[in-house]
This record gives structure tokens, C-alpha cells and sequence, in this order.
């Protein structure tokens, strides 16, 4: 379940009113004339089932809306009303199925930028990986993997490529690149300072062989987990998310690639560059592709409920 908090300009406010009275998804509609001051105009308020929030912001966008007012979305947790239960059993589908695309688009813009926040992590994640790798430790590994933070521009990636918007593709790219560049050169002065200071020791990396020795389960897994955290993404699970940050070794490689150039071990970091390829690759293309099945199938269901199928 979802609030609208919307300000519209007078002239404008019949027409929200249609568009929110025109819809069973809609309730618990509040008006107060004159009550915003920035931008000035008319207060509204309305519940809505989450799955038929798309449309109605589709049609205050068509209206204008966000540029002549505003129109802030709010989720309620818990909502006791017979009221609320006939919306949620009027509109189409499951709220559980539903992705709301312009929450999607304000998420994945977000977790996209390039921040100092952004690096301090994935610089850490990837010092964590450095030292699992050079102890041969697979718990650093896993942490490394929790802390990275690489799947924010990934999935900016995949909607911008989805959407087919450059503007939403190039900050989403620089980032990614940028910060896997940090975190690759970090990786590398740390294990020079680590050599010179006697702490690195030869040894078999027997646990930790697999982030610069990729296979075809490597696509396979970073293919599975893009479509695991493409769902997260747009349905807002956060637990789902942990398990795919667990699953690819994306931040693991990169540091694979610092710690083995700075040990002069090419044949290494070429393994490490292809494995860090291969995991980027298959997410984006996982995301991709799950945001267009996703739509696919919503859009059958409420074609299907505008028919009165």
C-alpha cells in the first residue's frame, strides 16, 4: 500500500481529481484548497493499492504535474481498513508482483552516483578482498562480497539500458568504472605495502582459486543473481539483495586484479579481468532482460483487467 501526497495548481486540480476518483485502486481521498505554499496550490492525498499506483502517475505526468507541482509517493505499513482490502481486490494483480517504475527509476538513480560514500565502501571491499585472497581466506572473500556496493550502478546500468536512456547509461557506467578502478588500485598499493612489509607469504590459494579461474558457471551464477537482484530492485526485498551481493564475485576479481600485478602474476589478473567481465556482463544482461519480462507480464495482467478478463 502506497500515500500520494500530491500540490497541484489550481487550475489543474479537477483534473487530479478525475484521474484519482476514476480509479477503484484509489482511497481515503483528502482535499484541502490553498494549503501548499512551495510550490503554491492545492493539497491532495490519496491511498493507493500498489499495484495500480503506475497509472495514476502516469496520468498526473501526462496532466504536468511534476512540473507544475509535486507529486510525493509514501509507503504505509499497515493499513486497517475494509476500505483498502476492496482497492487491493479491485486492482489487477498482486501488490507483491507489482513494480512501481518511477520508485525503480529514483532508486537506481540514486545508488548510481559517483560519492565519496560510494568509494569509502567499495575501496574497503575491496582492502577486505586483498587480504582474503593473499591469507586465502573464503570468510574475507564473503565479506568483501556483503560490503561492496557495485550493485547500485549495475542495476542504473540495466534500467538506463532497459529504458534506453544514454542520460540514465553514462553516470551509471562512469561510476561502475570508476569505482572498480579504485578499488583495483587500492588493492595493489595495499599488497605492495603488505610485500615490503614481509607480510605476504607464498602459498596455495586453494580456497580462493575460483575469482581468477572463471568458468561457464560464472555466467551462469552472475546470470541467476542479476535476475534475483533485478527483482529486489523493483519489489524492494532486501534480503534478496544480500544473497545476490553474496553470490558474484565482482568486487573479489577486481581486487584479484591489484593484489596479482602488484605480485607480478599476470596470468592471474588476466583471469580476474575476464572473471570481473564475465560477472558484469551476465548482471546487466540478467537485468535487462528481467525488467522486460516483468513488464511483459504486468502489462498482460492489466490488459487482461481493463477487458474484464
Amino acid at each position: 500500500m502506497l500515500h500520494l501526497r500530491i500540490v497541484s495548481p489550481p487550475e489543474h486540480t479537477d483534473a487530479v481529481l478525475a484521474v484519482l476518483r476514476g480509479t477503484a485502486a484509489a482511497f481515503n481521498l483528502t482535499l484541502q484548497r490553498g494549503a501548499a505554499l512551495q510550490p503554491a496550490g492545492d493539497l491532495l492525498g490519496c491511498d493507493v493499492a500498489r499495484e495500480g499506483v503506475n497509472d495514476i502517475l502516469t496520468a498526473l505526468r501526462d496532466l504536468g504535474l511534476h512540473r507544475d507541482g509535486s507529486i510525493a509517493v509514501e509507503h504505509i505499513d499497515l493499513s486497517l481498513s475494509d476500505v483498502a482490502a476492496a482497492a487491493e481486490r479491485f486492482a489487477p494483480g498482486f501488490g507483491s508482483d507489482a513494480a512501481v517504475w518511477e520508485e525503480v527509476d529514483a532508486r537506481v538513480r540514486d545508488e548510481s552516483a559517483l560519492t565519496a560514500g560510494f568509494l569509502a565502501f567499495l575501496v574497503v571491499a575491496a582492502l577486505i578482498a586483498a587480504v582474503g585472497l593473499i591469507e586465502d581466506s573464503t570468510v574475507l572473500i564473503v565479506g568483501a562480497m556483503v560490503v561492496g556496493p557495485e550493485f547500485g550502478p549495475i542495476a542504473g546500468l540495466s534500467v538506463g539500458l532497459f529504458k534506453r536512456r544514454l542520460s540514465r547509461v553514462r553516470p551509471a557506467l562512469a561510476t561502475l568504472a570508476l569505482g572498480l578502478l579504485a578499488g583495483i588500485a587500492a588493492a595493489y598499493l595495499f599488497t605492495l605495502a603488505a610485500d615490503a612489509a614481509g607480510l605476504v607469504h607464498e602459498r596455495e590459494r586453494a580456497l580462493t582459486s575460483f575469482v581468477v579461474e572463471p568458468n561457464a558457471f560464472s555466467a551462469v551464477i552472475a546470470f541467476l543473481a542479476g535476475i534475483v537482484g533485478t527483482l529486489s530492485l523493483t519489489q524492494a526485498k532486501a534480503g534478496a539483495l544480500v544473497g545476490v551481493l553474496i553470490s558474484v564475485t565482482t568486487i573479489p576479481a577486481a581486487a584479484a586484479i591489484g593484489v596479482s600485478f602488484a605480485l607480478r602474476n599476470v596470468a592471474d589478473a588476466r583471469g580476474a579481468a575476464v572473471q570481473l567481465l564475465v560477472n558484469v556482463v551476465s548482471l546487466v544482461v540478467a537485468g535487462v532482460a528481467t525488467l522486460w519480462l516483468q513488464r511483459e507480464a504486468w502489462e498482460r495482467v492489466t490488459s487482461r483487467y481493463r477487458s474484464g478478463g
